[in-house]
């Protein structure tokens, strides 16, 4: 359902978010400037990630033990393989809608361009997130917009994202502690990762109100003033959640579980799947791997996706298989698509930009 009713007139303004007055010779170079380095970041990350994928290949070719996933590939089904690259469009899709939900007042073909372009960045540079939002802020800059306003948004983004991962692992979770999905050793795999998502859901829920006590406190120190941002943050989150729009919560939602699906259909490849329990709750608790800032999540990924699987009961040589086809499509699809979409970007920075009017209450 829409948040209520948008006024779609035009609005003149020089920011995706808001507008920040500075002199336009200093936009001029700072355009310049953040073009090259950003082109330059994603060009360094793209030649990185190439050598990274020929040295895991050669790796898998000459390690005897690794032989049985590479010939395992060789024998991978190619239907299946079209069916899970259809799956992660739609997953970049949802990301997209998301996006573009959260940043409503931006024109629609901008956002779907910067939303692709931090899908791209986010693939190759993983730091956690920070690599995608990067190229937003770079935009925002360039634009002469608010960056902490776009941070703040884009944190919202986060949260909402992050609270879908985490409402699938307790629902998964409980749902294997119940009986009504199979996992192994049901109660520890699967009920308590279930409770402790609900308890971080809880926590995060009630922090705008643990915050307002705070704000008796006459001498707020930094940590205070960090637990106002985060609760102003949390609050604009949850506005989204009570009163959703199909793009932000349907985006959110097929973001996580079109990724999901493909990894089943990147199992089913190769003859058999986990029981889908045990692969969701595998899936979210490996991708924790992705943290780590390897070019690509070549590695960290898929080290934590594989061990995670074998520990959900999945067999060894065919969870490392699944999971290097799932990477190398997880990998790639957004690389692409992010990469042609930033190179449109940056052809338009200088265009003017008229963006839509706030929300009416």
């Amino acid at each position: 359902m829409m948040v209520g009713v948008r006024d779609r007139t035009p609005t003149t303004a020089t920011s995706p978010i808001e507008a920040d007055p500075t002199g336009q010779a200093e936009f001029e170079t700072l355009r310049a400037d953040t073009r090259a380095d950003e082109g330059k970041r994603l060009r360094n990350g793209i030649v990185s990630l190439v050598i990274l994928v020929v040295l895991v290949g050669a790796l898998l070719l000459a390690v005897p033990g690794l032989r049985d996933v590479a010939d395992k590939i060789s024998d991978v089904a190619p239907g299946w393989v079209g069916l899970a690259i259809v799956l992660e469009i739609l997953s970049c899709v949802g990301y997209t809608l998301a996006f573009c939900g959260i940043f409503y007042r931006v024109p629609t073909l901008l956002a779907v361009r910067t939303a692709l372009s931090q899908m791209a960045f986010g693939a190759v540079l993983p730091v956690g997130g920070a690599g995608g939002i990067a190229i937003g802020a770079w935009v925002t800059k360039a634009k002469g917009g608010s960056l902490r306003r776009f941070i703040e948004r884009s944190a919202v983004l986060f949260l909402l994202t992050s609270g879908v991962n985490a409402a699938t692992l307790a629902l998964a979770g409980i749902l294997v502690g119940v009986g009504l999905l199979h996992a192994p050793h049901s109660i520890v795999l699967g009920l308590v990762p279930g409770l402790v998502a609900c308890v971080g859901i809880g926590i995060f829920w009630v922090v705008p109100a643990a915050a307002h006590r705070f704000a008796l406190v006459e001498d707020a120190g930094r940590i205070v003033r960090w637990i106002h941002t985060t609760a102003r943050v949390v609050q604009d989150a949850k506005e989204e959640v009570r009163h959703p729009s199909w793009r932000v919560m349907g985006g959110s939602v097929a973001y996580l579980w079109c990724d999901i699906a493909m990894l089943w259909v990147a199992f089913r490849a190769f003859g058999h799947a986990p029981p889908v329990g045990a692969l969701t709750l595998a899936f979210i608790i490996g991708y924790l791997g992705n943290i780590i800032p390897v070019p690509g999540g070549i590695g960290a990924l898929d080290g934590g996706l594989t061990a995670a699987l074998v520990l959900y009961g999945a067999d060894p040589t065919s969870s490392a298989a699944a999971v290097l086809v799932y990477h190398a499509i997880v990998l790639w699809v957004p690389t692409l698509l992010g990469t042609i979409a930033f190179l449109r970007l940056r052809r338009t920075l200088d265009e003017p930009l008229v963006l839509k009017p706030e929300r009416r209450t």
